[in-house]
């Protein structure tokens, strides 16, 4: 139902905005709603994981009531940037998908190393029986984390497009890119160093926790960028 509701408010805003609702914060954690939704639906059908879906489910919503109370409804497109409007489209729609591929990685990441610890304290309870194996756990960590990284380098790489059109080379030390690249950093160091390091899955774990955590803080950065203060004005 909650589907079906977002997907005629995203069509209602993109008929009356003649353009797709995605330049404000608010658009910005209304999409990844949806996405977290979608990825939510396939586990719940397909991976049979409650927990994954009751954790997804929880951080869907608590971007909702961050947007309900700190974010303006409707955002437009920063002035000077219609040049590159399709480019910053790309660039949003992407780093939302790499942000839920991230999202899935923490999610998973949590219940590893949750799971590690209970079976290393050798309890065993009805939520242990009821979370998938550390295998599955490891598995579902590493391809999201493998989807998210590429992804999120091809939307940086359409942001620095967007800013070599439009000569706007001192947003490079902009902070939400410089906590992006640290981010970004995290998981490429990860994938780097993987093979030699021999990690175990449960330093993975704490790579994707990580990294997430600098995801988190990025969006905290939002409020002194000077590139990414989607408000409408």
């Amino acid at each position: 139902m909650v589907f079906v509701i977002q997907i005629v408010s995203i069509t209602i805003r993109t008929i009356e905005e003649k353009t797709l609702p995605l330049f404000s914060t608010y658009d910005f954690f209304f999409v990844l709603t949806f996405i977290l939704i979608l990825i939510s639906f396939f586990i719940e059908k397909v991976l049979k994981t409650d927990y994954a879906v009751l954790l997804l489910n929880v951080i869907g919503f608590c971007a909702m009531v961050q947007n309900r109370l700190h974010s303006p409804g409707e955002g437009v497109l920063p002035t000077g940037w219609d040049t590159v409007h399709g480019l910053l489209i790309l660039h949003v729609i992407f780093a939302n998908i790499s942000f839920a591929a991230y999202t899935v990685a923490a999610v998973f990441a949590s219940m590893y190393l949750f799971l590690h610890r209970k079976l290393k304290q050798k309890k065993w309870d009805n939520t242990v029986r009821r979370l998938p194996s550390l295998e599955s756990m490891e598995k579902y960590t590493y391809t999201a984390m493998l989807i998210g990284t590429p992804v999120l380098i091809v939307s940086l790489i359409v942001a620095l497009m967007s800013i070599v059109a439009e000569g706007r080379y001192i947003l490079l030390l902009d902070s939400k890119v410089v906590f992006t690249l640290l981010a970004l950093c995290v998981y490429v160091a990860f994938f780097a160093t993987k093979k030699m390091r021999n990690y175990s899955a449960n330093t993975m774990a704490l790579w994707a926790i990580l990294g997430y955590i600098l995801f988190i803080l990025n969006f905290v950065s939002n409020s002194w960028s000077a590139f990414h203060q989607w408000v409408g004005v």
